[in-house]
């Protein structure tokens, strides 16, 4: 395995092999027979100060492939654990690795992760490997939050491996670079609480501090405070997801990152018709982490990193546990305020009222008895396009309607300012999971990267509004089948 020189403008640190040896093996990389680059997000290469031609290189795709490593890798896996549907087990990077960490021109550091690349020594039996359509699903969606303006980590690149993959059925293999303000995770802290020392656990929070809250003062209890932090950051992404109607999939503690980003889009899919109680992963057959469960399952998980940090908290358990359920205890009410200000966005109310939660929770009561589809009746209600939907149609959203009318007049703002909020807090559009799905069979089956491209071209504005995004509203045709998906593993 030999080192690419730096054309390509590779400008990469290793703090994290600089942690104790137990929370990472270093690996080498797997090689594949005729790796292809598929898609390169370029927009995201120029803000990691990569070189966009140079990156298309036949050497350049070696490194994206894990057949070579840039300069300055060293590449490793990363160990953590996990309650996986609630049952803990010891995890870890079983089918990627860390190439580096970036510096971008700005500063800024960002893991550059091969996933797909091949066995580790946590694979667990498993290959190690990818197949091209989970792959695919994770660009479109993380790019398409990345677009909403939520907090994610995001697809640089996807190379086909020209081997296949076993799965039910043999499927054609790919690796994707995906790019995150860091890898670290609730499952890296229960890994750490369970698998290492009390001084290890410390190096591992404040290097975690260092990386992702810098700005944090160094009070009387600065891992109290960091986990403050963490419970914050989560509450604020937990509401986006819910204002835009996105269901995770596999809200397990390994994949709730300490930086505050979405991470590892499986059988994850935005909902059509509203109704918290969704679900659309093939293995989640107890609704665990349906739509609606999304913030009391936020909620569990962060508990458990709570549980991790008890040693650091306070030397006296009893008062560690005191400080971590004063903790906890706020995340319920930091959700609720980035929720209910997001739904008032939604409304485009920008005072608030005490009758305010009564509206929103009456109008997400009668969309979900008249099965309204969620995006599209916020979207109605920006527009005025009242016509299509059953819902609309109905005395109570009439009544409901008229008193959304008179509650716009009960602030300064104009009925024009309120439209431009709702227009900038109510997507047009989002990866519809037909369309989704739609893409990815094209790619798949028959090579046609097309409509892939266009859909990811529409997805990159949600909040335009524009004429074009119209056929993309559409919801699917109705099944006797629910929609399901499946983690791609």
């Amino acid at each position: 395995m030999t080192q690419q020189t730096n054309e390509t403008g590779w400008n990469l640190d290793n703090s994290y092999a600089h942690l104790p040896q137990s929370f990472f093996t270093s690996i080498t990389p797997n090689e594949v027979r005729l790796p292809k680059l598929i898609f390169l997000n370029e927009p995201l290469a120029k803000t990691l100060g990569l070189n966009i031609e140079a990156l298309q290189s036949e050497e350049s795709v070696k490194v994206l492939a894990g057949n070579e490593v840039p300069k300055g890798s060293l590449p490793i896996a990363q160990a953590y654990a996990g309650h996986q549907f609630g049952h803990f087990n010891m995890l870890g990077d079983g089918r990627a690795l860390l190439i580096g960490e970036q510096m971008t021109p700005t500063g800024e550091r960002f893991d550059l992760q091969l996933k797909g690349s091949g066995p580790t020594p946590y694979s667990r039996r498993g290959d190690g490997r990818a197949a091209l359509g989970p792959m695919l699903r994770e660009y479109i969606i993380s790019e398409a939050m990345h677009a909403l303006g939520i907090p994610t980590t995001r697809s640089l690149a996807v190379v086909e491996t020209g081997e296949p993959v076993l799965r039910e059925t043999e499927l054609p293999g790919a690796i994707m670079t995906r790019v995150a303000a860091s890898h670290l995770r609730v499952g890296t802290f229960q890994y750490a609480a369970n698998w290492t020392n009390i001084d290890e656990l410390k190096e591992l929070a404040d290097y975690a501090i260092e990386r992702h809250y810098p700005e944090m003062e160094d009070g009387e209890n600065r891992y109290f405070s960091f986990l403050r932090e963490v419970i914050k950051r989560q509450a604020a992404l937990i509401a986006k997801w819910q204002l835009v109607g996105f269901i995770h999939g596999v809200m397990n503690t390994d994949n709730m990152t300490i930086s505050g980003e979405t991470i590892d889009y499986g059988p994850c899919a935005f909902m059509d018709t509203y109704d918290p109680a969704t679900v659309f992963s093939s293995i989640d057959q107890q609704g665990r982490y349906a739509y609606g469960n999304q913030p009391y399952m936020a909620g569990w998980n962060l508990a458990r990193f709570a549980e991790s940090l008890l040693p650091l908290l306070h030397e006296e358990q009893e008062k560690a546990i005191e400080l971590a359920q004063e903790a906890i205890g706020e995340f319920n009410n930091l959700y609720h305020i980035h929720w209910f200000a997001g739904m008032r966005a939604k409304l485009g109310l920008f005072n608030e009222e005490k009758q305010d939660e009564e509206l929103i929770e009456n109008l997400l009561s009668m969309m979900q008895k008249h099965k309204a589809d969620y995006t599209n009746t916020f979207r109605g209600l920006t527009l005025n396009q009242l016509e299509d939907a059953d819902l609309f149609r109905s005395d109570e959203f009439i009544q409901w309607h008229k008193l959304w009318q008179e509650r716009l007049t009960r602030q300064d703002d104009s009925k024009a300012d309120s439209q431009q909020w709702m227009q900038n807090s109510n997507p047009a559009i989002i990866p519809r999971n037909h369309r989704v799905e739609e893409a990815i069979e094209a790619a798949v089956e028959n090579g046609d990267y097309s409509v892939m491209e266009n859909l990811l071209n529409i997805l990159s504005n949600p909040y335009a509004h524009s004429q074009e995004q119209t056929d993309f509203n559409t919801v699917p045709v109705e099944s006797n089948q629910p929609y399901r998906t499946f983690c791609g593993t």
